[in-house]
């Protein structure tokens, strides 16, 4: 995971956190966003025309045979709109972003739905955060990468353990002080 911001799904998150993913990037990448129109401004002032970028808009409604109290929307349609580049169409794609959505939900009970598992506080929202997206890029080797998410970045030599992460917070206390 490149870049996170916690925030609401509005403008004033929408320009900090595509300015951090800009600036964490060093070529020019292919994007695609969900049909959130705050994404179209704040992609365009982070990266000007200097990437492939292109919106996958869905168009949600109820599904008819839904038994159950919790009905989520279904997808009835799908809308590509390029914006800017010449991303290529194949991979015009929200899945990635979707299935760490769902690592998420997984791994951190304040995400799972419909619970009361919430964070109380933002910054205890923020730390845990933090803590999942440093386990998820260090320490969990995947079998598609041949490792870790950094390891394949070349920021990591090895797979970290819980005791390297926690070195971090020991670092962060000791630089603090």
């Amino acid at each position: 995971m490149l870049s996170w911001h916690v925030g609401r799904r509005d403008a004033q998150t929408a320009y900090p956190f595509m300015h951090d993913l800009a600036a964490r990037l060093s070529s020019r990448v292919q994007l695609t966003t969900d049909g959130l129109h705050a994404y179209l401004e704040a992609t365009d002032a982070a990266f000007g025309t200097d990437i492939d970028y292109a919106r996958l808009i869905k168009v949600y409604g109820s599904d008819p045979n839904a038994e159950r109290r919790y009905a989520p929307p279904v997808c009835i349609e799908t809308k590509v709109q390029v914006v800017v580049g010449e991303p290529a169409i194949e991979h015009i794609s929200t899945s990635y972003i979707e299935r760490q959505n769902l690592q998420m939900r997984m791994s951190m009970r304040r995400f799972t739905r419909l619970t009361n598992g919430h964070s109380k506080k933002v910054e205890n929202h923020e730390h845990a955060l933090a803590l999942h997206y440093v386990h998820y890029n260090f320490a969990r080797a995947q079998r598609a990468l041949g490792g870790t998410p950094a390891m394949a970045a070349g920021l990591a030599n090895r797979v970290w353990a819980v005791e390297d992460i926690i070195g971090l917070l020991d670092a962060a206390e000791k630089k603090a002080a």
